[in-house]
């Protein structure tokens, strides 16, 4: 553990790469630093990850663990990178096409894979500490970016509950608020949250929540982009142009401790 927090340790939101320790994070709708603060001090998340951008960035580097600690780890999750990032343009084409707009409309706005892969875990933990207002794995939230993926895997026992679904390994794709702000509202972003699983009894009065794993895949558009709200998508805009990069950053800026 004080490896990963002293030498991969997440730094910067401009970077929004590396380990996040448990509790550093507060997701929100809020965008208001101070009410975020005040939440993490009362209910944080009950979550770790780790961030991982594209390899190629000239500013900002990705934090990999040795080789010898993590043989593969690399290389499995570049691979894995570029694979979210195709299905990412297939996604988008088909968007493209349901919002009226040429195919290839979004292609040369998201080609620079100015993505987020976020490894993450949920570690057990007793039920007595989820009793706090507000406290759960993960607070209500809508994405920041375009369509988010996720793919999600519940250990030791219960399903990993998503929407309907009742599998041990489940994925959805969801609307983030980049690409509602895009659309018009015409796509919405989804409010969701991770709360906990059905608990294991460890004792007469205590309980404990199982482990959970999942990946999710946060698609940006290229950090240059303008957002703006398309002229098809209603007569009238109900949100103001917005630049990727300072939209994000200062999303983030504003989660993080």
């Amino acid at each position: 553990m004080e490896y990963l927090q002293d030498k991969l340790s997440w730094e910067d939101p401009r970077s929004n790469r590396g380990y996040v320790t448990v509790g550093r994070e507060r997701v929100t709708q809020s965008a208001d630093p101070a009410e975020i603060a005040a939440l993490r001090a009362k209910a944080p998340d009950c979550k770790e990850s780790m961030e991982i951008g594209r390899d190629w960035d000239t500013q900002w580097k990705n934090q990999w663990p040795k080789d010898s600690d993590a043989p593969l780890f690399k290389s499995t999750m570049l691979d894995f990178y570029q694979t979210c990032h195709d299905l990412h343009v297939f996604v988008m084409r088909s968007i493209a096409l349901g919002l009226d707009l040429e195919e290839n409309f979004f292609d040369k706005k998201i080609d620079q894979q100015c993505h987020n892969l976020r490894l993450l875990s949920y570690p057990p933990i007793k039920t007595k500490s989820l009793q706090n207002e507000g406290q759960a794995r993960a607070g209500s939230h809508s994405g920041l970016s375009m369509p988010s993926q996720s793919i999600n895997k519940q250990l030791m026992s219960g399903p990993c509950r998503l929407r309907n679904s009742h599998s041990a390994l489940s994925g959805l794709v969801n609307v983030g608020d980049l690409l509602a702000r895009w659309s018009n509202d015409v796509l919405r972003s989804t409010l969701h949250r991770v709360v906990a699983p059905p608990a294991k009894q460890i004792s007469d009065s205590e309980a404990i929540t199982p482990l959970r794993q999942s990946i999710a895949f946060f698609c940006n558009p290229n950090f240059s982009a303008e957002v703006a709200c398309l002229p098809n998508c209603g007569s009238e805009a109900k949100y103001p142009p917005v630049n990727t990069e300072d939209y994000i950053v200062g999303r983030l800026a504003a989660t993080y401790s």
